[in-house]
């Protein structure tokens, strides 16, 4: 005994809506992780540029003598990475400091400023650093890349 004017949905219409529902968010749920996957790896790859990019013109500048006499055991590089931040005072020059970094970036899968460190010294696949100076950083992540590569082996 309905009313005519009574309106409202019945149980499978109610089901049905709800089922098409969840197919669309099984879906979308994957897209999104894969897409938040996708950011942390650019991420990655840029912190990984900039730091290296800027050991790099450490380097250079420590062997074209504008840094003044280095570290024996340092081969002119950084002996940590806040040196690159800090800055570094010129050779003839009183007041001037030449800084190579403005911050160390934020390591995307840890979210941390805490990267690996090898020194030249040190064996390329090591996970420890030898502690005379910064040749090259990693990740700290155990996390692997979708083409099955470790993130810290980039």
């Amino acid at each position: 005994m309905r009313r005519k004017n009574q309106r409202g949905l019945t149980l499978v219409e109610l089901v049905v809506a709800f089922s098409i529902m969840l197919i669309l968010t099984t879906m979308a749920v994957p897209l999104a992780r894969s897409r938040v996957r996708i950011e942390r790896e650019k991420e990655l790859r840029w912190a990984l540029r900039e730091i290296r990019t800027a050991i790099d013109k450490y380097k250079d500048y420590a062997d074209a003598g504008y840094l003044g006499p280095q570290k024996l055991d340092a081969d002119n590089y950084p002996d940590k990475l806040e040196t690159l931040v800090e800055g570094v005072k010129l050779q003839g020059q009183v007041d001037k400091k030449i800084r190579f970094l403005r911050r160390i970036p934020k390591d995307p899968f840890t979210n941390s400023t805490d990267w690996g460190m090898r020194s030249d010294k040190d064996d390329p696949t090591s996970n420890s650093w030898g502690g005379q100076n910064v040749f090259d950083i990693y990740t700290k992540t155990t996390e692997k890349a979708p083409d099955g590569t470790n993130y810290s082996d980039w």
